[in-house]
């Protein structure tokens, strides 16, 4: 650390004629150039930036003694200064003499002829009608934006507005000085007339993307709707995800996803041997029913709590059965299992994947899986992407019927009415970029696999 008198020789001797920031660290030995630039911003006589000031004498002599032949780098060193400074002042020196080193402050200043009494008159004139354009051109971006927005300097607008501005006023100052105010070229100002005067092409298509939007509950995303607007049979529209991703952008049409609560965990320690994970994250399936997936999510609502049970095939995603319940007991679980394997056809024992709940632990679940030929297979301890097959669906669920949604009021009758109305929309006419944009049902109809 430095003490304060230290501090004040080293800036007193930078303010001293002739000298540096290298000069005073050279004749000193301390500080550091960053310390001693600190140190001078912070005094009082400091008024501008720490610029590197020569006098004539020091650059006249430093060229000299270059030209002699002496090394730049002794010169630069004796100089407070870089080889490089040294080279050209060299190169101005022989060039030019001792006119070339001098700089604004010591070079002799040129006899200029003295305006005549007219002359003065038409520079006010001019600086007036300067004045006036950029009084003119604050005034009409004031009109071409909103008066709160914070883009009220004219270099802030784009093209678009630009050219507004320009068309408001030119009439006035003429068309190349309005060019120049606002900083626009001429072909950048006759292009975006004509896209002004050509209007808005996307507009019909701006009101097809916005009532898909309300059709999905504000849940679907820019692939969704670029999909459902090609597979619209009476008025399809070909465009680009592109356009759709801009129009929802610019229209903030943006699903809104809340920030998920604390899930709730079925876990209930070890209570028996667990069976091997037989899918070790692999949830591809070549046929429907050969691998389910299984797992239970919680649903708080409006003063009650409720738990979804689902089994999905991974074949295509399909939601096989679901049972929805005020506990999360062993009942729900079991209902959900035996709905399942009631719709499996002779010879189909698939393989039954979950987490390390309680629910898929307990006697009755496992007599189930046995007495109809499920191969059991369950997921790590607390390993969640072990079962990213049924976390996914999970997040699908919640975010397109669930998050974002106000359920006040919303008894569990009517919720489970909702749910039902949604799975049934999931497995029947939600299209999936997977499934070549059909839903489960269109998917396995278009491969035999269903009536």
């Amino acid at each position: 650390m430095f003490s304060m008198e230290d501090r004040r020789r080293a800036v007193d001797l930078y303010f001293t004629e002739g000298m540096t920031i290298r000069k005073v660290i050279a004749e000193l030995g301390y500080p550091s150039e960053g310390a001693l630039v600190k140190w001078v911003r912070e005094d009082p006589r400091y008024t501008g930036a720490c610029r590197r000031s020569y006098t004539l004498e020091c650059k006249t002599n430093a060229a000299r003694r270059a030209l002699e032949g002496e090394p730049l780098a002794r010169v630069a060193r004796d100089a407070g200064c870089t080889p490089t400074s040294v080279y050209q002042w060299m190169r101005r020196y022989r060039s030019e003499g001792i006119l070339g080193l001098m700089d604004r402050r010591n070079a002799p200043m040129p006899a200029e002829p003295m305006p005549a009494a007219g002359d003065d008159v038409e520079e006010l004139r001019r600086q007036v009608e300067v004045l006036r354009l950029e009084n003119a051109v604050m005034r009409e971006t004031i009109d071409v934006l909103k008066a709160d927005d914070p883009r009220l300097d004219p270099s802030m607008l784009t093209n678009r507005e630009r050219t507004r501005v320009v068309d408001a006023i030119r009439g006035e100052f003429g068309l190349a000085a309005c060019l120049k105010a606002v900083g626009l070229k001429r072909s950048t100002y006759y292009y975006e007339r004509g896209a002004i005067a050509a209007g808005d092409r996307y507009a019909v298509l701006r009101a097809r993307v916005a009532g898909l939007f309300e059709q999905g509950g504000r849940a679907w995303g820019y692939r969704t709707i670029h999909r459902m607007l090609r597979l619209d049979e009476s008025d399809p529209i070909v465009v680009s995800e592109k356009v759709v991703r801009r129009i929802m952008r610019e229209g903030a049409m943006r699903p809104v996803y809340l920030k998920r609560p604390k899930r709730w965990s079925s876990y209930a320690g070890e209570i028996g041997e667990a069976p091997a994970n037989l899918v070790e994250r692999d949830f591809h399936a070549d046929a429907p029913n050969m691998l389910w997936v299984t797992d239970v999510t919680q649903f708080t609502m409006d003063g009650y709590k409720c738990w979804l049970s689902p089994v999905v095939d991974c074949f295509d995603g399909m939601v096989v059965s679901w049972t929805l319940s005020r506990s999360p007991n062993a009942d729900m679980a079991n209902r959900m299992l035996l709905d399942a394997v009631a719709t499996l056809r002779d010879g189909e024992h698939p393989i039954i994947h979950s987490d390390r709940g309680c629910h898929y632990r307990w006697d009755e679940w496992i007599r189930i899986c046995e007495e109809h030929g499920l191969i059991r297979s369950m997921s790590a301890k607390g390993c969640s992407p072990d079962n990213a097959a049924a976390e996914g669906f999970f997040g699908r669920l919640k975010n397109e019927l669930f998050y974002g949604r106000d359920w006040r009021g919303v008894g569990y009758e009517e919720f489970r009415e909702r749910l039902a109305a949604y799975l049934t929309h999931y497995n029947e006419t939600r299209i999936k970029k997977s499934l070549d944009w059909m839903s489960p049902v269109q998917y396995r109809r278009s491969l035999g696999l269903a009536a």
